[in-house]
């Protein structure tokens, strides 16, 4: 969850990174920095925790100069502190970096063996390493740059200064977000979104996944994933609307499903310690999950099938009993509590007033309660004993999908805290699990990559009256909350059930014109589902299946294999299925609500924060 501002000016910039800085404090305050171009190459000032503390730096250290960039850091790879606050800076190189390098480590062990010394715990560093060895070998900058992108994986958005290219920013985006601002008098910015250019001008450019650029004085080189030199479009925002523009996307719904893999790693980061391999200590001091006998979790709509997703992660790796109910229905139904339950309240807005009443309810009955809350000055978030909070951002959308999968990030992290805790799970264990969520990020975006597949399904889905959508295990919730997806923007007809009830009763709606979108990943229920997969089929169903090993598929009769259509996502961990699997139910809802015609981001009858029963 860091900010990036980078401005090529004509007169001193580190008062103006500071201001954008500010602006930008709410993705990152552990630590803060900004680097300038000097006659004698590019200097920093870095200070840990806010921005004010960089500030008084700069108060008692002045960095003139005209050209310079600026970050605010949500800690990653590394504690906070000053040595791994950002600029980073090796040899020609200075640079800013939002997001994760997912192969650091092996980029880091090349790099050492070369006797190369980092002075950093972050994965960043390895940027300006590699970055720095290309300039060296006497690659052109543009060259230089394209190599070293080419060889890193994971998410991130960047922001350069090299020493020798004094009116020069290098900008590159995968995974992360990143802006170009067009200013005045040949001023140019790049930033982290539209917020961080918001004070020096409204006129901005949209970087695409992948992209690439090289700004200058009055201008900018864009270039594409594959090197080819591409012209993005210039468009005009209003600075107060900043946070609610939807850049170059349709609509904020499709801008905010393209934005997880961003507000997902900025969760995961509040929640693990991607070096200790572990939860981090500040949640696990926060509560003492050996001390609770029963989690209830307690939550409206989307926010409801993300508990039940969790549910399943806590009871099979910590062995503690959680329920998951709708909150309208339990305020009412004067429910049983035990000693010992903790309440865990789960909404984005934290305002939801069902959700509220029964927090209230379980504090009065005198249970622990905490709240999984995407607005961290909501009411759930004063009133409940814990806060553990998503970083989703703004979420504009009535549709959920980025903080659905936030949510859910945060409630597996503290399914893997509380299975070490009460001993079910061994150091090695945890930090296996610490490592496959950081990988979910990567995996995500990849996930992003099946747009195209999913649109030429659309075409036929979007004449449905009725659909169905089935799984197991924990893609049964998942399959909840596809139908849900699908209705709400749609208004197409959808129901989700647990693939092994599809004979106790929903089999009788099987016909060519309903639709069933399987949801199949690779795990121990493949083959039953599968199996679901032969039932619909034989009564000549269309089946949409999404997997990850489509050569999986069972082999059917070549009537029923003309109605099946499978869609192939990245492969991943099952314990990461429900994140990874999110993004193509909710492109599938998405693009046939798109062709369909209807208000994607305002539906009928629906609100975006429900405070009202």
């Amino acid at each position: 969850m860091c900010g990036i501002i980078g401005i090529i000016g004509n007169s001193d910039v580190a008062p103006r990174l500071l201001e954008s800085l500010r602006r930008l404090e709410y993705r990152g305050y552990d630590s803060a920095g900004i680097a300038v171009q000097t006659g004698h190459g590019p200097e920093r000032r870095r200070a840990e925790g806010k921005i004010r503390n960089l500030e008084a730096v700069i108060d008692e250290q002045p960095l003139p100069g005209v050209v310079g960039i600026g970050h605010t850091r949500w800690a990653t790879h590394g504690a906070p502190s000053v040595r791994n606050a950002h600029p980073h800076h090796y040899g020609k190189v200075t640079l800013v970096h939002n997001g994760i390098i997912e192969n650091f480590a092996e980029l880091k062990a090349e790099l050492k063996a070369k006797g190369q010394v980092f002075e950093s715990d972050t994965d960043t560093e390895v940027i300006a390493h590699l970055l720095n060895d290309a300039l060296e070998g006497g690659q052109p900058l543009k060259d230089a740059f394209k190599r070293v992108l080419d060889r890193l994986h994971g998410a991130y958005a960047l922001a350069i200064l090299v020493e020798g290219e004094e009116n020069t920013i290098l900008g590159a985006r995968r995974g992360s977000p990143l802006v170009i601002g067009w200013g005045e008098n040949d001023e140019m910015f790049l930033g982290s979104d539209a917020l961080a250019v918001g004070p020096f001008t409204q006129r901005v450019t949209y970087l695409e996944e992948g992209d690439w650029v090289i700004l200058s004085r009055g201008g900018a080189q864009t270039f594409d994933a594959q090197g080819f030199l591409v012209n993005r479009p210039v468009t005009t925002v209003s600075a107060s609307a900043a946070l609610v523009e939807k850049g170059s996307y349709r609509h904020f719904m499709e801008k905010e499903v393209h934005e997880q893999p961003d507000s997902c790693q900025r969760t995961l980061s509040a929640y693990l310690d991607p070096v200790a391999g572990e939860v981090r200590a500040d949640i696990k001091a926060a509560l003492d999950f050996s001390q609770i006998v029963r989690i209830q979790i307690i939550a409206c709509g989307t926010a409801y099938y993300a508990g039940s997703v969790a549910r399943y992660a806590f009871e099979k790796l910590a062995g503690l009993p959680v329920d998951v109910e709708v909150a309208s229905e339990f305020r009412y139904r004067s429910p049983a509590m035990m000693p010992g339950t903790l309440a865990v309240a789960v909404s984005q807005s934290g305002e939801t007033a069902d959700t509220l009443a029964a927090l209230r309810w379980c504090k009065d009955e005198g249970l622990k309660t905490a709240a999984v809350v995407n607005v961290h000055s909501s009411t759930m978030a004063r009133e409940a004993d814990l806060m553990w909070p998503t970083h989703a951002g703004p979420e504009i959308g009535v549709a959920s999908t980025k903080a659905f999968t936030a949510q859910l990030s945060a409630l597996l992290c503290l399914a893997v805290c509380a299975a070490r805790q009460r001993g079910r799970i061994t150091a090695h264990e945890e930090a296996h699990l610490v490592q496959v969520l950081l990988e979910s990020p990567g995996l995500i975006s990849q996930a992003l990559g099946m747009d195209a597949d999913i649109v030429r399904i659309t075409h036929k889905l979007s004449k449905a009256r009725d659909v169905i959508y089935l799984g197991r295990g924990d893609m049964y919730p998942l399959a909840l909350e596809g139908a849900l997806k699908l209705k709400e923007i749609s208004y197409i007809h959808a129901e989700g059930y647990a693939a092994g009830e599809l004979k106790h009763g929903p089999i009788a709606l099987i016909d060519e014109n309903t639709p069933v979108v399987v949801i199949a990943p690779d795990d121990a229920l493949f083959e039953k589902t599968a199996s679901n997969v032969q039932e619909v089929a034989a009564r000549g169903g269309r089946v949409i299946m999404i997997t990850d090993t489509p050569e999986k598929v069972p082999a059917l009769s070549e009537d029923a294999a003309r109605t099946l259509t499978v869609v192939k996502a990245p492969a991943c961990d099952p314990f990461i299925a429900p994140l990874v699997y999110s993004v193509p139910i909710q492109l599938l809802a998405y693009h046939t609500a798109v062709h369909k015609g209807t208000d994607v981001d305002q539906p009928r009858n629906l609100a975006k924060s429900v405070t009202v029963e």
